[in-house]
């Protein structure tokens, strides 16, 4: 019953591990699967998880929380707020760590004002917030990082290229928040006072992770600096990072690497992005998530914006489409272990119609 549990608690991983395993018997394990592993990614997951269980720890959340609701007093002006800054802040720190930071938020601002119901439906929002607005910047989504330095774009045709899918996105997103009820919003208020001592440090080591993931520091240096930091002044942080989050991560990158080595899906794509580069983008993106498929891909054409297009766009979709998309999923099953089938129901059904929309606005509009 235990080990049961365990795997309706873990699913994606289970699936993840048993992609990896199926895949490994067609692709021996060999020198290059070394390369499969982003490990600067890896460590990014990890240290900006550990900052933000630090701030869990003193309440910094439902401080913010607190302040949220006192500034947007309905149910809908609150998730609109969450949404738009998931989404801002997708373009400025990666969708990764944007997930990572303001979906605990969205939880105690819901949890605590009585709306657990809408905690579903803000979460896929917020996910789709993350992984279309980042696709605006260079550095927004790692397969922008990959292919801005792939082929030499310059930041304003970047820009250019991302415009029509992005202001498409941010209508669709923002029109779904209007069909949450503007039900009013109350919480206590807050009797114990923040450490302002602890914020600060935390705020420290969440700019040091910061830099990481901009590339501004090496990732092993912001180890260096984050986990001895909490080893001293908050280990339970340490102890309470999804692990196995980052074990579905490693899975993945294990399951698209042995995929990008068969010569018949090379073969298969490699046709296919003769017929419609963007389609093609999206639709890989779906099976082997957007990254290695634009890693795959890039191999075989030159036509790079409906490339960027078309695995930005593919963002949308399954829950691998974006692996970002696994941090929303795992963030949920924490406080709904038994809602892990109405989860992913409502994201596919929503995930897809963005899919579809985008596709077709881009494909017609442009």
């Amino acid at each position: 019953m235990r080990v049961w549990n365990w795997i309706k608690g873990n699913v994606v991983l289970c699936i993840a591990l048993l992609a990896a395993i199926v895949t490994a018997f067609i692709i021996p394990p060999d020198k290059e699967y070394l390369g499969y592993y982003d490990l600067r990614t890896l460590a990014c997951l990890f240290s900006v998880m550990a900052v933000v269980c630090a701030f869990q720890n003193i309440r910094f959340f439902y401080l913010l929380a607190s302040r949220i609701v006192r500034i947007f007093k309905n149910a809908r002006l609150a998730v609109l707020a969450l949404v738009w800054v998931t989404l801002v802040g997708s373009m400025l720190i990666t969708n990764d760590t944007a997930l990572l930071t303001f979906l605990p938020l969205s939880y105690l601002v819901l949890h605590t004002t009585g709306q657990d119901k809408l905690l579903a439906y803000t979460f896929i929002l917020q996910n789709a917030a993350a992984n279309l607005g980042g696709m605006l910047t260079p550095f927004g989504n790692p397969q922008n990082l990959y292919l801005y330095s792939y082929y030499s774009l310059e930041s304003g045709e970047f820009f250019g290229i991302m415009l029509l899918p992005f202001l498409i996105s941010v209508v669709l997103i923002t029109l779904c928040c209007f069909f949450i009820k503007p039900t009013p919003l109350s919480i206590a208020t807050e009797s114990t006072p923040l450490n302002a001592k602890r914020a600060i440090l935390y705020g420290v080591l969440f700019a040091v992770a910061l830099m990481v993931v901009i590339r501004v520091l090496p990732y092993p240096v912001g180890l260096i600096i984050i986990v001895p930091v909490l080893l001293i002044f908050d280990r339970k942080a340490l102890k309470n990072v999804d692990y196995a989050l980052l074990l579905t991560f490693a899975a993945f990158f294990t399951f698209s690497g042995n995929m990008a080595r068969m010569e018949s899906v090379q073969t298969l794509f490699s046709s296919l992005l003769e017929w419609n580069t963007l389609l093609t983008g999206a639709l890989l993106s779906q099976v082997i998530s957007n990254v290695p498929a634009a890693i795959l891909l890039s191999r075989f054409t030159d036509a790079y914006a409906p490339l960027l297009q078309g695995v930005n766009v593919g963002g949308a979709g399954t829950i691998i489409a974006s692996l970002a998309s696994l941090i929303t999923y795992q963030e949920y099953l924490k406080h709904e272990p038994q809602k892990g089938g109405y989860f992913m129901k409502l994201f596919t059904v929503t995930s897809f119609a963005f899919l579809i929309l985008l596709l077709l606005g881009t494909s017609l509009l442009q």
